[in-house]
């Protein structure tokens, strides 16, 4: 009854694409290492020259959560997720100075308004963009930072952390997250699209 429901949320929600040569890397904040390991690894392989986390904690947390995986080897003491993934992948071999730094964000929206601000400044014009975030929140990123880069051409490598799209539905946690970004992908498409029409003339 459910399976096209299923297989169109699946397909919408888990956007996902080979990598291409790129000017930037984002990552947006979390307390995963796999995303900026992969990040890392993309940066190995010369897919861009620059790697920008983002992220100061989460909002609702008021502090860095703390490190979710790999917390033998990123054993820190991080204050930010901009610490942390930075810490990440000078670990994984790559140079401090391509690393460009983003700690204030507290929420996903932020992640792309800080990240527009500091590749502004630094004089990137980022064409064509590759972003490493968790499966599930693939979408949802791409949808932020499209919005602050409607020009670029976005290109989503994410890392699986538990939720797949093979998955999702197993679980409640999963059935949960990934129905939740359905609806926050809604709501904010919303306020989009009504901040716009604002500013439409007849």
């Amino acid at each position: 009854m459910y399976e096209e429901f299923i297989k169109e949320t699946s397909k919408f929600i888990f956007a996902e694409n080979k990598p291409e040569k790129a000017d930037i890397i984002f990552v947006p904040g979390n307390g995963y290492s796999q995303m900026a390991e992969r990040a890392a690894q993309l940066y190995a392989k010369k897919y861009a020259p620059f790697v920008l986390p983002s992220g100061k904690y989460s909002i609702s947390a008021g502090r860095f959560g703390g490190v979710l995986t790999g917390q033998k080897r990123y054993s820190g003491e991080y204050q930010t997720e901009w610490e942390f993934m930075k810490d990440v992948l000078l670990k994984e071999g790559v140079p401090e100075e391509v690393i460009l730094r983003e700690d204030g964000a507290t929420f996903t929206y932020q992640n792309a308004i800080n990240s527009r601000k500091v590749t502004d400044a630094v004089g990137i014009r980022v064409k064509k963009a590759i972003i490493c975030c968790k499966a599930q929140h693939a979408r949802r990123c791409k949808l932020y930072y499209q919005y602050l880069y409607p020009q670029t051409t976005f290109l989503i490598c994410p890392s699986d952390v538990g939720i797949n799209r093979e998955n999702w539905f197993d679980t409640q946690k999963g059935r949960k997250e990934v129905l939740g970004e359905v609806e926050k992908c809604g709501e904010q498409l919303q306020r989009i699209f009504c901040r716009e029409a604002d500013s439409w003339s007849i």
